[in-house]
């Protein structure tokens, strides 16, 4: 077997031709550039996988065949290195059209979010695109166990499913993958699916079909061009010899997407570029080799005593029939046999600390069509077949019809045969619709040819004839033709519908219509129409049927209801064919067609009977008779004319409320001839006109409760009788009455007071007093141990206080109270307990409110009037004194009641002050309390004001309090200065404490005079003590020296006061950066993405405001993503700070 082909890591493989020049293979659909263009690669391989080369395609998904030993040693890798996992997904086998489900767990007890999970096909291919109705994703959690599961359901698997599949999670710092592979097994008699990877396409994600593969892309006719093969160019040694900034323009330039994976790439290969102590040569950077074809890798160790391992993928690689190691002195060698699409992956090898890796591709070789279709004639309804053969046996080979391709199925009438390299498209029975262009597609041709199907002549060989029958008997139309082809019937031009009655039978030449249990309607002319022929067979059906008269809609004694006045149509449906003559009549007498009151009228399905404006004579029994060719029919008809019931007489009012009366009534004399079903009852007010109905349910009985009345107004009802027939006209109003009621009972009974023949009582008026008013009350009482109540008052009681007389003493009484109207009296109020009558002795109280518990002030001239309460019982005694002296009441007023005492001051004045004392007495017991009265007034001027000295623009003053306080302390001074030339008053302090102040600010050159006022709560004293003499301010003064001061030096390096932090942007949304700067001279601002300045990009906006620098980033994708650097250069210095940015794509 010849070497594989060796790949140069600095070679992208079968890079992308530039778009001007298009390939072969790209019109094809096998270059791999072609299939990133359609699946974009995700932005950031997982952590610990190289980056792969860019045409990886996501339709490999190929079986590998790996040993139980590796599997074991590959799990047992994967718990080793498991952080997150509890339960790890395990390869699985499964059937071609069968459900497969991988399940992983996560623990999340020290997790405080959701981890982010991904499945991935092979190294990169992200399945989250792929959910639809052969991929599912699902997620659950359980509280109790906090336990995240997430499931992968495969449903109805293809063999094109195989392959190794990665579960990855990550949660902040933490991440953890597990591979495993997935096994499809062919169902018996299923002809084998090899990929065909050029004709692959992803599907719109999203959608119900995601995940499907099509071949809508190979559909279009091209000619295949044949050019020369051009030198490959090394990508890779361009890149590594290029500048940053022109690597976006390379990557596009060959088709390379991943600018993310080419960058890590570079890193690496320049990383790799080091010497290795442990190896003296590594692997070439990439291998290629064909399908089922054989690899060799080999290193070359520095020291032949080190041990080596190989790894794919991260998995430790075991020695099987698939994998083979050698050693030869200082090289050791790994073969891999039987190379399929599932070991196109990353391979390294270990030795001691160091390791070296490169990358295998796997390539699958193209099918071609070695025989082509042919054009084809064929009749309809012969067997079709349409072959072809390929280069290779049982490949994967798509048939396609106008474009469109073929599936074959159950159902379809279409069947694929494969018989080794030949392909046969075998379709049963032609017909028309299947003259098209067919096409066959491989992954490395095409064929079409033409298809075209013709009719044979048709002969009639037994037609239709005409048939008679009679109703409900079989209607039977049968013909044959020449040619086993289908038809179509018609009746009267119209399609015919097909049922549980009507069948259209076709077998073989010979087409049935079988009608069971004929009916009038079947009655028509047929015909029969094959298809795809211009020839008719028709025939005439005729049904016969004698008459019959249809009284389904009427009662079970034939009875028909009609109202007085009203007109009767009475319409009979009757059948029979021909269509019978009917004759109507009563009794011995006919009813003819005509204009009469009473007349008949004739249609072909029915005969009517008509009544105009019917009355109570026309009621009776009418006949009816049928007769045709068939038969005679006869029925009777029961005709009753009804009308609306006679108004019941004037209704009586028994029984009336505070809102509501009892009416009784009796049924009216005639019922109109149909049962009474109830009554309506209405009522309006005496003065009005507009009635109220008073029940929207019929009143079944002849006694009506009606509520809901104004008390104290005049109402009236009347009667309205129905029966089925309608409303009577209104019964007689009844006479007026009007709802009155008796109040409420007093409230709040209580007693006033007791003595030794009397007890005083006070109540509160009725809640509720009604229409009728309230007249009076009655106060009665009665002896504890008897139940005759005594009426204490022989008039009404108009006031709510009465005092019963004439009691014995010690006597024990109960008393109740009652409110009267002119509908009555009320219910009583009871006092709750008897009552003792024996004056009781009540110690006295004084209630001193709380704003006289402190010194009562007030302002001469205003008026005090201060109300104190105080109990007692019987009435007190009440003495007043004033500093315990009695009180003058010519200016002191005192008034004095059973309950309170009132101290009443005109115009207060200052004498007024002073503490007032008030005694209770009852007999001996004294109660006193003192109220503290202080009248205030403004204070008097100070008594003196000197001028204590005179320097600068300075003035001191002293003073004396005043003499008169206002009877108020002194809360503070004010102030004022005059000019001597315009005596013009200014107020300099206010508020002022002391005695003494210093007044500055003063003009030098003028001659000032100073007031002072004296100041309490109740305002600034009426005049002012001003300084006898004046101040002079003098305009000799000291020459003011200017302070020297040094020029402070500004000047500061570059330093950032608020740096820049790691973003999250979401692709499509702007995104900004923030940070603040100072320094003098203004640094110049600098901004930089990956060491590159950015320059002129419209992507990018620059601001700098105050120091604070932002950078705009207008609708930002993946690769946006980068580290960003913000740059401040002056004169003193240079500084930087950094930040790294990651755009996040949100699945749609």
């Amino acid at each position: 077997m010849p070497e594989p082909t060796k790949k140069e890591e600095n070679e992208v493989p079968a890079p992308a031709p530039p778009p001007e020049e298009p390939s072969k293979e790209k019109e094809a659909g096998t270059t791999p550039a072609k299939d990133e263009e359609e699946v974009s690669p995700p932005s950031a391989l997982p952590p610990g996988l190289g980056s792969r080369a860019l045409e990886r395609k996501d339709s490999d998904w190929t079986l590998v065949e790996t040993p139980p030993g590796e599997e074991q040693a590959k799990q047992n890798a994967n718990s080793q290195l498991s952080i997150l996992f509890i339960e790890k997904p395990q390869g699985g086998t499964v059937k071609v059209g069968e459900d497969i489900t991988f399940i992983a767990k996560v623990k999340a007890e020290d997790l405080l979010r959701k981890p982010t999970i991904k499945w991935f096909k092979g190294k990169w291919m992200d399945l989250a695109s792929k959910a639809g109705k052969h991929l599912q994703l699902k997620e659950t959690f359980e509280r109790h166990s906090r336990v995240y599961t997430f499931e992968m359901q495969i449903i109805k698997a293809k063999d094109n499913f195989a392959g190794n599949y990665r579960c990855e999670v990550t949660y902040k710092d933490k991440f953890d993958s597990c591979s495993f592979d997935l096994e499809v097994h062919e169902s018996t008699g299923t002809t084998p699916n090899i990929d065909i990877r050029s004709a692959f396409k992803r599907s719109g994600e999203g959608q119900e079909d995601a995940g499907e593969l099509d071949f809508s892309g190979l559909l279009k006719r091209r000619e295949v061009k044949q050019q020369e093969e051009e030198p490959q160019v090394d990508v890779w040694e361009l890149l590594k010899n290029a500048k940053p900034s022109e690597y976006e323009k390379i990557a596009f330039q060959y088709g390379i997407t991943d600018l993310r994976g080419m960058l890590k790439r570079l890193k690496r290969m320049r990383r790799e570029e080091k010497k290795s102590a442990a190896f003296a040569k590594i692997l070439d950077p990439a291998y290629q080799v064909d399908k089922g074809g054989r690899v060799r890798f080999v290193v070359e160790l520095a020291d032949p005593k080190l041990e080596v391992n190989w790894y794919k993928n991260g998995q430790e690689i075991r020695p099987s029939t698939k994998y083979i190691f050698e050693h030869k002195g200082c090289q050791r060698i790994l073969f891999i046999n039987n190379c399929q699409m599932t070991d196109d992956s990353e391979y390294y090898v270990t030795a001691g600390d160091e390791k070296c890796s490169t990358e295998l591709f796997v390539r699958e070789p193209p099918i071609m069509v070695t025989k082509q279709l042919e054009d084809t004639t064929a009749y309809c309804g012969e067997r079709v077949e349409l072959e072809c053969e390929v280069s290779e046996d049982d490949a994967n080979v798509k048939w396609f019809k106008n474009g469109e391709e073929i599936i074959p199925g159950p159902k379809s009438r279409y069947r694929i045969r494969v018989e080794g390299k030949k392909h046969i498209l075998i379709i049963e029975g032609a017909t028309k619709a299947d003259a098209a262009e067919y096409s066959v597609m491989t992954t490395g041709g095409q064929s079409s040819a033409k298809l075209s199907v013709d009719l044979k002549p048709l002969k009639i060989l037994t037609p239709l004839t005409d048939q008679t029958v009679n109703l409900g008997k079989e209607i039977c139309l049968k013909c044959e033709i020449s040619e086993n082809i289908p038809g179509k019937w018609t009746k009267n031009g119209l399609p015919v519908q097909e049922s549980d009655r009507l069948k259209a039978v076709h077998k073989g030449r010979i087409h049935k219509l079988v009608i069971a249990n004929a009916l009038t309607e079947d009655e028509g002319d047929y015909v029969f129409a094959p298809d795809a022929y211009n020839v008719t067979l028709p025939a005439k059906v005729h049904v016969i049927d004698p008459p019959k008269i249809i009284l389904d809609g009427l009662d079970a004694d034939n009875t028909v209801t009609v109202i007085a006045g009203n007109k009767l149509r009475l319409e009979i449906p009757i059948s029979g064919e021909p269509p019978p003559k009917a004759m109507w009549s009563r009794g011995d007498k006919a009813i003819m067609e005509g204009s009469g009151r009473i007349r008949t009228e004739s249609y072909p399905d029915s005969s009517t009977l008509v009544i105009d404006i019917a009355e109570r004579d026309d009621s009776g029994v009418y006949h009816i008779n049928l007769k045709n060719e068939a038969g005679e029919a006869h029925a009777s008809i029961k005709v009753k004319v009804v009308d609306f019931p006679d108004p019941p007489v004037a209704p009586t009012v028994t029984e009336v409320g505070d809102d509501w009366c009892i009416m009784n009534w009796e049924p009216p004399a005639y019922d109109g001839g149909s049962p009474i079903l109830g009554y309506f009852i209405e009522r309006k007010k005496k003065q009005s006109s507009r009635w109220m109905r008073l029940n929207f349910d019929l009143c079944k009985e002849t006694t009506f409760e009606p509520k809901k009345m104004i008390e104290g107004v005049a109402y009236e009802v009347r009667i309205f009788a129905v029966n089925a027939i309608g409303i009577s006209k209104p019964s007689m109003p009844s006479r007026p009455f009007v709802p009155l009621a008796v109040t409420s009972p007093p409230t709040l009974l209580t007693v006033d007071s007791v003595t030794d023949t009397t007890v005083t009582m006070r109540w509160r008026p009725p809640d509720h007093i009604g229409a009728a008013g309230l007249d009076g009350y009655v106060l009665e009482y009665c002896f504890e141990g008897t139940e005759d109540w005594i009426v204490a008052n022989k008039d009404l009681i108009d006031k709510t206080k009465f005092t019963i007389t004439g009691l014995p003493t010690d006597a024990k009484v109960f008393v109740r109270v009652k409110a009267v109207n002119a509908a009555g009296a009320s219910e009583p109020k009871y006092y709750s307990q008897p009552i003792l009558v024996k004056e009781i002795i009540e110690p006295p109280k004084i209630r001193i409110p709380r704003h006289l518990k402190q010194t009562y002030i007030r302002r001469v001239g205003e008026a005090v009037n201060l109300v104190i309460p105080f109990q007692g019982k019987p009435r007190p005694e009440l003495t007043w004194k004033k500093d315990g002296a009695e009180i003058d009441k010519n200016q002191i007023n005192i008034r004095n009641s059973e309950t309170d005492t009132i101290i009443f001051i005109r115009k207060a004045e200052r004498s007024h002050s002073g503490k007032y004392d008030l005694q209770v007495k009852v007999d001996k017991f004294v109660e006193t309390a003192s109220i503290d009265i202080q009248i205030i007034d403004r204070p008097g001027p100070p008594q003196i004001v000197k001028i204590e000295d005179v320097w600068g623009e300075n003035v001191a003053l002293t003073w004396t309090p005043p003499k008169d306080d206002g009877n108020a302390a002194i809360t503070g001074y004010t102030i004022q200065k005059a000019d001597k030339k315009s005596m013009e008053w200014f107020t300099a302090i206010e508020h002022y404490h002391r005695t003494s102040a210093t007044i500055t600010e003063l003009v030098i050159g003028n001659e000032y005079y100073f007031r002072v006022f004296s100041e309490n709560m109740c305002g600034l004293s009426e005049d002012a003590t001003m300084t006898k003499e004046s101040a002079v301010i003098a305009r000799d003064g000291k020459i003011y020296k200017n302070p020297v001061y040094e020029d402070f030096d500004f000047s500061e390096a570059p330093m950032f006061t608020q740096p820049l932090v790691n973003t999250y942007a979401i692709a499509g949304y702007n995104a900004t950066l923030n940070c603040s700067v100072r320094g003098n001279p203004k640094p110049k601002i600098t901004w930089m993405k990956n060491k590159v300045a950015i320059v002129d990009d419209p992507r990018y906006r620059m601001f700098s405001n105050q120091g604070v620098c932002t950078l705009e980033i207008r609708k930002p994708s993946p690769y946006d993503g980068g580290t960003y650097c913000c740059k401040a250069v002056n004169d003193l210095g240079t500084v930087e700070i950094e930040c790294k940015l990651e755009v996040k794509v949100i699945a749609q």
